[in-house]
């Protein structure tokens, strides 16, 4: 749920291009890094009702360990980026790795729920800090032609960890139990670490981000209405998406093993949904995050109706992944081409406010479960998302698209 911007500096004051054989290793480890991360995420969301009766309690209290990452990688991503600027960014790619490893470790062997909490507070900071140096060390790694596509393969980590994290954490959890998930996803970490140090070069730091430059954002139209949208659609999604697992227990009564399958189609549906929407966004912005919003409102609204039957929750999953598969590149390119002369400012502000959103949506979701039913859940958040859709398709949004956009004629 991150970026895909890069942060343009002055060439001269950069060291030299790596080989191209090293950049694009360390181009690949940095992807595996994000892969990491985004996994780690969303790990508890498949494993949640199970962590939940291991310490007997319910899966509205187990959804903290979504709402822990997002507030502290939304307060970490502004202050991190600040406090380390001046720091070897390769040095903070490494300490932010070796933090996350930790935090997996701490999870798989937390005898208490705090404990899993304190891991998810690790979590959120690594979310944070990552995200917001990563962002830009594309152009860093590659040569000039280049950087585009170094660009997309680092990114393509997000809908890569949507895909694989929830299921394979998913069957983890029934094979071997969820601690062994959290183990396996700390080892994975190390590795990345170990590669990290190893082909990422020394990346002294070149531009400095300043608190004016985020407080300046919020003086452009295009930067409130971004977070606007982004609000509404993050709370949506992860509103509903948190508790799926529950949903499809108590509504459709599928079996573990099915519920892993249902959630891979959705992954899979989420990287079809992910370059459809990149191929377009760019042209149609408020078209691409309505038709997202729309998607993600007719899916949840039509789960407690047809979500009985496990051919409808599977075509409605589908759906849905699609819907949501685009939400982050839209979202992203909203505040990107609101901030185009501050591009790491751009994507701090993108993380922090996609993260906070997150916690948000999984907080209130957990309360509305824990008093009402997975179905109410569903509703709710499908009624968040027609809002949405109806605030991108406003007439007054014709005057909030950055030039270029055909969205400003249509």
């Amino acid at each position: 749920m991150s970026p895909t911007t890069t942060n343009p500096v002055d060439a001269a004051a950069l060291p030299t291009t790596p080989s191209p054989l090293i950049g694009w290793l360390a181009v690949v480890s940095v992807m595996l890094g994000i892969f990491a991360i985004v996994t780690t995420e969303i790990l508890p969301i498949g494993l949640l009702t199970s962590i939940g009766s291991s310490f007997t309690i319910s899966d509205g209290v187990a959804g903290l360990m979504m709402t822990m990452p997002g507030f502290l990688a939304a307060v970490s991503a502004p202050l991190v980026t600040v406090a380390t600027a001046r720091i070897d960014r390769r040095l903070m790619l490494c300490a932010f790795m070796l933090l996350l490893a930790l935090a997996n470790f701490l999870a798989a062997a937390a005898p208490d729920y705090w404990l899993v909490l304190v891991s998810r507070v690790m979590v959120g900071i690594t979310i944070g800090g990552f995200w917001s140096i990563g962002a830009g060390l594309a152009e860093r790694l590659v040569p000039p032609t280049s950087v585009s596509r170094a660009t997309a393969v680092i990114f393509s980590a997000v809908p890569l960890g949507s895909v694989l994290g929830v299921p394979t954490g998913t069957l983890l959890g029934d094979l071997a139990g969820w601690r062994t998930a959290f183990a396996v996803m700390g080892t994975l970490t190390v590795g990345v670490l170990i590669m990290l140090l190893l082909v990422v070069p020394p990346l002294p730091s070149v531009q400095a981000t300043r608190l004016s430059d985020l407080r300046g954002m919020f003086r452009s139209s295009n930067t409130r209405f971004a977070l606007l949208l982004t609000f509404l659609i993050v709370l949506a999604h992860f509103g509903t998406y948190t508790y799926v697992t529950p949903f499809l227990e108590r509504v459709t009564h599928a079996g573990d093993g099915l519920i892993t399958m249902f959630l891979l189609i959705y992954g899979a549906a989420g990287i079809l949904g992910n370059f459809l929407g990149g191929a377009r966004v760019a042209q149609y912005p408020r078209t691409v995050f309505g038709l997202a919003a729309g998607l993600i409102a007719a899916a949840t609204l039509l789960l407690p109706m047809v979500g009985h039957w496990e051919a409808g929750a599977i075509a409605l999953l589908i759906v849905w992944g699609i819907g949501y598969g685009a939400v982050p590149v839209a979202s992203q390119t909203w505040f990107s081409k609101a901030a185009p002369s501050v591009p790491e400012a751009a994507s701090v502000l993108f993380t922090a406010s996609f993260q906070a959103t997150i916690s948000i949506g999984a907080l209130l979701g957990g309360m509305v479960l824990d008093r009402t039913s997975p179905s109410a859940v569903m509703v709710l958040g499908g009624c968040t998302a027609v809002i949405m859709a109806l605030t991108a398709g406003a007439h007054f949004t014709r005057r909030l698209t950055w030039p270029g956009s055909a969205d400003a004629h249509e």
